[in-house]
């Protein structure tokens, strides 16, 4: 098998000959992420197959599925941290590279070195670097915005403590912070409620809700479909394919829950079927 391909029901296709595939009607430039038969692979399997979303504006989605339906892999892809075998992404219609600067990122708490020798304060203050500029000394001004971050999150008490000392949902909270800081019009968020107490849980919440009426969208990775529909006003259905997507109360029903949950041989069966029908 070649580089520039990769495998689908163990028949190999290459990325080029994928174009077929990739033909879609114009997504909207007015949407704050658009993603264009987005095919990622590890190892030349598909994690993602063929995915096709557009986020609507001011929305807070969520993105719903089991273990190992490449939610994660979704957002890394979409911010160019992990490479897609096919497929592009574009938010507001322009590249991510013109667009990075409107965009936060909260990853999940697992992947942080959280034994860094750095205050709370300071990884807020990273938030800013756009702003202030790389190698730049962080200004009073700039403190001072870090530190109302902090306040909104019900952490600046904490402000002086290292990362280390916190718990893990006051971990969590500092990251919020840092992305608030950035002050994005986008933020992806990796399960920002997993391993949190209640406490933590509300304030996110409230946070998500505050971006929201500010105009922000914010798409995020979420686990407990019990709060799906208290938390958030649209779901994706992801299981390697987009299953569903659109209004909570119409997306996250019985049928489509099973074909998420309890599909996941027939996903790939339809995703190898594909490829033989394009003649591949």
């Amino acid at each position: 098998m070649k580089a520039d391909q990769v495998a689908v029901g163990g028949d190999p296709i290459t990325v080029q000959a994928r174009s077929v595939l990739d033909a879609r009607p114009e997504h909207s430039a007015d949407s704050p992420v658009s993603i264009h038969a987005m095919t990622v692979a590890y190892r030349r399997r598909p994690v993602l197959w063929d995915i096709d979303f557009d986020a609507p504006q001011q929305a807070l989605v969520a993105i719903v599925g089991p273990n190992g339906a490449g939610k994660s892999t979704m957002i890394k892809a979409c911010l160019g941290l992990v490479p897609m075998a096919s497929g592009r992404v574009e938010f507001w219609g322009m590249p991510l590279r013109q667009a990075r600067g409107r965009i936060g990122y909260v990853p999940q708490r697992e992947s942080v070195d959280w034994e860094f020798p750095v205050s709370a304060l300071d990884v807020v203050c990273m938030g800013r670097y756009r702003k202030i500029g790389w190698f730049r000394p962080v200004s009073r001004s700039h403190k001072m915005a870090a530190k109302e971050c902090l306040d909104r999150v019900g952490m600046a008490e904490y402000a002086d403590r290292q990362i280390s000392q916190l718990s893990g949902g006051q971990q969590q909270r500092v990251f919020l912070a840092r992305a608030l800081a950035q002050e994005a019009d986008l933020y992806f968020m990796d399960e920002p409620f997993a391993g949190v107490d209640a406490s933590t849980e509300r304030a996110i919440v409230e946070v998500l809700r505050e971006l929201q009426q500010q105009g922000k969208s914010v798409i995020c990775v979420h686990h407990d479909l019990a709060t799906v529909g208290e938390y958030f006003d649209h779901a994706l259905l992801l299981n390697m394919r987009v299953v569903a997507s659109g209004p909570v109360a119409e997306t996250v029903t019985q049928k489509n829950l099973h074909k998420t949950y309890g599909g996941r041989l027939t996903l790939l069966s339809e995703a190898s079927e594909a490829v033989a029908r394009s003649g591949v």
